[in-house]
């Protein structure tokens, strides 16, 4: 396993660590990823890819990989609520929601490993990590064999109870777990007359999603048993008294192939950054699973890390352009962490006061300028980094937006749109007419796209050039 050319170790291959493979090897930086399972995964605790998220695969021409095989949902759902929030507004190729079960995600992003020739080192068992000034080294065992692998920068991809986390010794803070949810996957006799079911009332939450081949997910919640040790075994029995005492009938609960419990434990790392390791998804935070925000944040996460360490690995920027990553997420974190905490509130308590609340909240969601910013904050497409990394220059007004997928035509008459003049991970800048096409740039222009654009997007009126990061923000406009 010794490689003395890797300069990156990813300890974990769910979508986490493999996007944030796929993106440095873009930049030709040697990865190796190790995961402690032998196999991938069949169960899907994830079911769902935001738009944001897909847009930030679509950067790299990966979309359409994942739109092939998913399910588009216009809409999605805050709590459980009547009022379901509406992403169809969105400027984006993706206004909607990606149904497509986790296992899918993690077998399209591998594939993608194989073509640039990364194979994923499964069965590796992390035990120690240590760093020094120089580089980092991990040792475990590998299918019963003890290994050891340096390499210059560690991200611990590596769930919840992320052993990299703990060996760098970075504060998980949060809450302790007050109430657990029952999860199964199986058939129904009886399916329910809508594609999707949200119920909740005085007896517990329900809710029921389609995962193709006549087999739902129910997730239930007892409002008599709100907190159940995780240790308790999961039954079919169970779940379907649960649901069958919410919904009022029985839907013929069968053939369960996945059964599990998950609680409301809410915890962030007080540090994205420790010298040369790095945290990235639920190593950095974890959450009620409420929303379908979980996996996309971190995929997110591995975007944002990605392309930054590429760019210092080539040395196309300083290792201080790596402190921005702990100063731009861990605020996403946070208001992960709200936001599940609120959702949780709404969905954990069935008492006459929190009912109340639950159709006042709905009745709000109602409004479309309401539904709108909360649509926008929960798919990711609403975020905006507060300060430029590569200029100083131009309108306050367009720095950290993300960047729509407008079209343009270049001086030499191409139509293109953005994402795909960043295909090759590297800043962007447009010079548009007769503007100048030499932008101030604060890292080296090696890593910078420099076109010039004869007609822009009407959204762009008013403006003579624009950087752009390689994840699709604006860096700068004047």
């Amino acid at each position: 396993m010794y490689n003395t050319h890797t300069e990156v170790i990813i300890v974990g291959a769910g979508p986490v660590g493999l996007t944030l493979a796929c993106e440095l090897r873009l930049a030709g930086i040697h990865v190796a990823v190790l995961e402690r399972r032998a196999e991938r995964t069949t169960q899907s605790r994830a079911l769902t890819i935001h738009g944001r998220t897909l847009e930030m695969l679509g950067l790299r021409g990966l979309d359409q990989r994942f739109t092939a095989l998913g399910k588009p949902l216009s809409s999605g759902h805050f709590a459980g609520l009547d009022s379901r929030l509406d992403f169809s507004s969105v400027d984006s190729p993706h206004p909607y929601t990606l149904f497509l079960p986790q296992s899918s995600t993690e077998r399209l992003l591998e594939e993608r490993l194989l073509e640039e020739d990364v194979a994923i080192v499964r069965g590796a068992l992390v035990g120690q990590v240590q760093q020094d000034a120089h580089g980092v080294m991990v040792s475990g065992t590998c299918e019963g064999e003890p290994f050891s692998l340096r390499a210059q920068y560690l991200i611990g991809a590596d769930g919840g109870h992320s052993l990299v986390r703990q060996q760098a010794d970075i504060p998980f803070d949060g809450v302790a777990a007050t109430c657990s949810m029952l999860m199964g996957d199986v058939l129904l006799r009886h399916p329910p007359a809508s594609p999707v079911l949200a119920l909740t009332n005085a007896a517990g939450s329900l809710m029921m999603v389609p995962l193709g081949d006549g087999r739902h997910r129910v997730i239930v919640m007892n409002a008599q048993r709100p907190h159940v040790a995780a240790t308790e075994a999961a039954t079919l029995e169970e779940l379907s008294q649960v649901s069958t005492a919410i919904a009022g009938h029985d839907f013929g609960l069968h053939d369960p192939v996945w059964l599990s419990r998950f609680g409301d434990e809410t915890r962030l790392a007080r540090r994205y950054r420790q010298g040369r390791i790095f945290l990235a998804g639920d190593a950095a935070h974890i959450h009620m699973p409420a929303g379908g925000q979980g996996m996309n944040v971190g995929m997110q996460d591995a975007m944002n890390l990605g392309w930054k360490l590429a760019g210092v690995l080539k040395g196309h920027a300083p290792d201080s352009l790596l402190d921005s990553y702990h100063a731009e997420r861990h605020p996403v974190g946070q208001a992960l962490q709200h936001n599940t905490l609120a959702q949780t509130a709404l969905l954990t308590r069935f008492d006459p006061h929190t009912l109340a609340l639950r159709a006042a909240v709905s009745d709000m969601l109602a409004q479309p300028e309401l539904n709108r910013k909360m649509a926008s904050d929960l798919s990711g497409f609403g975020l905006r980094y507060p300060a430029p990394l590569a200029s100083s220059a131009g309108h306050a007004g367009w720095t950290g937006r993300r960047a729509p997928d407008w079209l343009l035509r270049l001086a030499d008459g191409t139509a293109v749109g953005i994402h795909e003049l960043l295909h090759a991970g590297k800043w962007l800048h447009l010079a548009i007419g007769d503007a100048p096409g030499a932008p101030p740039f604060g890292f080296d222009r090696a890593w910078l796209t420099a076109l010039k654009v004869r007609t822009a997007a009407p959204q762009m009126a008013g403006l003579a050039g624009i950087l752009i990061r390689p994840d699709g923000y604006i860096d700068a406009a004047t």
